[in-house]
């Protein structure tokens, strides 16, 4: 974007940039961006500007895909929900020694919770999840995880990692 005086408005905050000079751009309307960000750098711009008018930051830009607003909106719930989750464990620092048994008992629901993703992209996006496997390892990590502390049944496990692992190592033993 470029302003009246002719200097462009660079959208970034530099490194070093204090907290309260974070975003200090002008608003931009949405059929001026022209990221591929531009559903989100809106969505977030509409929340910087006022987060407690709740109906505008909902509210889609005239002719935008219902699905891709709806996704959007759910990736900004988890970025958001991270900084909740940081200010969390600020309260308990040095204070974690055990947590309620209350709270362990929901974790297999959490874990289930979690694991749809890995089978949503295992069966819908499977190119990209062997690429992100092959380079992380997270659904094999997170599938010995919910095995090794019974987090989840076996037979909630459909993405076939531990058959992979459980064929290579008789594969394995047989050619010794």
């Amino acid at each position: 974007m470029v302003m009246a005086e002719g200097t462009a408005v660079l959208r970034r905050n530099r490194p070093g940039t204090k907290a309260q000079d974070f975003y200090n751009w002008p608003d931009e309307s949405f059929d001026e961006m022209d990221s591929t960000l531009a559903v989100q750098q809106y969505i977030q711009q509409n929340i910087r500007a006022d987060c407690s008018n709740i109906d505008k930051i909902l509210e889609p830009p005239e002719g935008q895909d219902e699905g891709v607003w709806k996704y959007e909106h759910l990736r900004q719930f988890c970025l958001e929900l991270n900084g909740l989750a940081v200010k969390l464990q600020l309260t308990k620092l040095q204070k974690r020694v055990s947590i309620k048994e209350s709270s362990v008992a929901k974790l297999g629901s959490v874990c289930r919770r979690i694991y749809r993703i890995f089978s949503h992209a295992y069966f819908h996006h499977r190119q990209i999840f062997d690429e992100y496997e092959n380079e992380t390892f997270l659904c094999h990590r997170f599938t010995k995880f919910v095995m090794k502390y019974n987090l989840m049944s076996k037979d909630n496990l459909i993405v076939p990692i531990l058959e992979e692992e459980v064929q290579n190592s008789v594969s394995g033993e047989s050619e010794a």
